[in-house]
């Protein structure tokens, strides 16, 4: 989640620890409509896959029940050759009991895709489509509900740039804004944390959008500017993760801080942080926030205002944040990422950014916190706790603990 407020600069990302579950696949009817032909349906997913993989719009045009349709096809087609997806494979599961007319009705098609660059295993996801002429073509992909990823909602356009792509729907999104920060932050996230994968941004026409490619409730992701999420809404250790912008928020960014957003969202990204589970969120998020502020030569009463703020109306916090405060409807948010923020900057002058990498490595690989903790600090959770305070209260000008 992306928060805004006050005099903060930062807008700063809570990794999406729920946008995905087990995917869902809808029982076969008791009773087959006699609508339904699932011999035609499958030649039909059959023939639209192999016009896919070909990246052949005039096949899969001809494959679409009416304009709509076939200008829908077609600009699948175009997205897969233009995004250079591989393993994209269609295979139709069952009827959904729901019937359209006559000669129509709706069923499940299982698809798998790869993004060139990645990894990760290919996405996985079971989508309605719905059939006409018999099961002969296609009417409409994704249903009324659900998860729909970009690529198969309508003609998207892509722009890579070295160690990212972004892929924004409409077929004439800019996306030169969005490509530069991607490409910042893949530098600045590599300086800190090596690999080669790479990083996918894909930018949504609207909020709307944005939660039909996650999935989510409406409204669920209005007030923040990016999230970082499983393309395929699945929870497997080997999903491949996505960046997704909230452009009625993350427009209204400075440049400043849009680069601060997006490197923090690469980290999760190039991490795989979204998916380890038993990290701690004061370390997943201050890990984020330390490298994406690393480089950033701005005053801390700017970058730290929030927090510091609090602990002088407040008092010195009595524990490290918990998970809990980094909820989206959670007050004092702003102030609970540099909270964080500070916690890995305390350990990374304790025992330098090479010993913060490898907890972070550590406990996002599964490794308990408190031997990694004692192991490359020297600290347990108490030591680290009072030595936050420590420096929390140094900030803020204010007396620190007692001893």
């Amino acid at each position: 989640m992306i928060r805004r407020a006050g005099a903060a600069l930062l807008a700063l990302a809570l990794l999406c620890g729920g946008c995905g579950g087990e995917e869902y696949v809808a029982p076969p009817p008791a009773k087959a409509s006699s609508a339904v032909d699932a011999t035609a349906a499958t030649s039909t997913v059959t023939a639209l896959q192999q016009a896919l993989v070909a990246g052949d719009r005039a096949a899969a045009e001809r494959l679409g029940a009416d304009g709509p349709a076939q200008q829908l096809l077609a600009a699948v087609a175009g997205n897969v050759r233009e995004l250079g997806l591989r393993e994209v494979t269609l295979r139709y599961v069952t009827e959904t009991g729901r019937t359209r007319g006559a000669d129509g009705w709706d069923g499940l098609v299982a698809l798998t895709w790869r993004m060139p660059g990645s990894a990760t295993a290919a996405a996985r996801l079971e989508l309605p489509f719905s059939f006409a002429d018999g099961g002969h073509a296609v009417s409409a992909i994704g249903g009324t509900s659900g998860r729909l990823p970009l690529w198969l909602a309508g003609p998207v356009t892509v722009r890579r740039v070295p160690g990212a792509v972004v892929v924004g729907e409409g077929a004439a999104a800019d996306l030169a804004s969005y490509a530069r920060w991607a490409r910042q932050a893949v530098v600045e996230s590599r300086d800190v944390v090596e690999g080669d994968a790479e990083l996918v941004v894909e930018v949504p026409a609207d909020i709307t959008a944005l939660h039909r490619a996650l999935d989510a409730d409406a409204g669920e992701y209005a007030a923040i500017a990016a999230v970082t999420a499983p393309a395929d809404g699945s929870r497997l250790p080997d999903a491949p993760v996505h960046v997704f912008l909230n452009r009625a928020v993350y427009d209204d960014l400075d440049p400043v801080a849009a680069q601060v957003v997006m490197t923090h969202e690469a980290v999760h990204a190039l991490t795989g942080a979204v998916l380890a589970g038993g990290a701690p969120l004061w370390l997943v998020e201050g890990f984020a926030d330390y490298v994406a502020l690393r480089d950033l030569d701005l005053p801390l009463d700017r970058t730290a205002g929030q927090v510091i703020e609090e602990v002088r109306r407040d008092g010195l916090p009595d524990a490290l944040p918990a998970d809990t405060d980094f909820s989206p409807g959670a007050s004092h948010l702003g102030g609970v990422y540099e909270a964080a923020w500070q916690v890995a900057v305390t350990l990374a002058e304790r025992r330098g950014e090479a010993a913060l990498l490898a907890l972070y490595r550590a406990v996002l690989d599964g490794t308990k916190l408190a031997p990694s903790l004692r192991s490359g600090f020297g600290w347990s959770e108490a030591e680290l706790t009072t030595a936050w305070q420590d420096r929390l209260a140094s900030l803020a000008g204010v007396p620190g603990r007692a001893p």
